[in-house]
C-alpha cells in the first residue's frame, strides 16, 4: 500500500486525492514493559510524496535511532532565479507507481554499498513557492561517512532515475518545463 498524497492538474481540472501517512517498510516491535533500546530496530525506508509543505524535523526524526550517531540531510529548496529569470515557484508532477518503485530500488543500492539504519525520502508535489522544500533526504547510520555518501548517493540517483518533472513558473516570462540532464531517458537520447 502506497502513502500518497496527488495534486495534478490537467486540461484545467484538478484532481486530489486524500492524504496517507508516509509509506514505512519495516518497523521495530516494542513489546510491552520494553525500553526500545533493549529491542533490536529493524531498518526502514520512508518515502512520501505529498503537495503539503514538507517538514524537515519530521524526516529527521523518522530516521532518529539510538544506535546512530548520525543523521545526514539532504533539503533541495525552490531558488528565486534561473538564468537570468525571476522564479516565483516550481511544479512539480510525478509518475507515482514508478516513482515509489524507483526510490524503493535506490533505498535498496544504498543498504548494499553502506551500513545505514534508517532512510527517509520526501518529494513535493503541486506547486512549490521560493525557498519551501522540494525534497527531503534523511539518512541514519552509525557514523558519518556512510550516512554522507548515502544522501549524495540518494539525491544524484533520484534525479537520474525517478520520474518527477518540474515546472518553473517565472514572473515576467512564461512557464517553462524543465529537461533534468541527469535524467536517464533525457541522456540517452542524445
Amino acid at each position: 500500500m502506497s502513502s500518497l498524497e496527488i495534486s495534478s492538474s490537467c486540461c484545467n481540472q484538478e484532481m486530489k486525492l486524500p492524504l496517507s501517512p508516509p509509506l514505512v517498510e519495516g518497523s521495530a516491535f516494542v513489546p510491552p514493559g520494553k525500553d526500545m533500546n533493549e529491542v533490536e530496530e529493524k531498518s526502514k525506508d520512508i518515502i512520501k510524496f505529498t503537495s503539503e509543505k514538507l517538514s524537515i524535523d519530521e524526516a529527521s526524526q523518522l530516521v532518529i535511532s539510538p544506535v546512530c550517531g548520525a543523521v545526514s540531510l539532504f533539503v533541495g529548496t525552490t531558488r528565486n532565479n534561473f538564468e537570468g529569470k525571476k522564479v516565483i515557484s516550481l511544479e512539480y508532477e510525478a509518475y507515482l507507481p514508478m516513482a515509489e518503485n524507483e526510490v524503493r530500488k535506490i533505498c535498496s543500492d544504498i543498504r548494499q554499498k553502506w551500513p545505514v539504519r534508517h532512510i527517509a525520502v520526501f518529494h513535493r508535489l503541486g506547486l512549490v513557492p521560493v525557498s519551501e522544500a522540494s525534497i527531503i533526504i534523511a539518512v541514519s547510520s552509525a557514523h558519518r561517512a556512510a550516512s554522507l555518501e548515502a544522501v549524495s548517493y540518494a539525491i544524484d540517483n533520484l534525479k537520474a532515475k525517478v520520474p518527477i518533472w518540474k515546472k518553473e513558473m517565472y514572473e515576467e516570462s512564461p512557464s517553462s518545463w524543465k529537461r533534468n540532464k541527469e535524467c536517464f531517458w533525457a541522456t540517452s537520447t542524445q
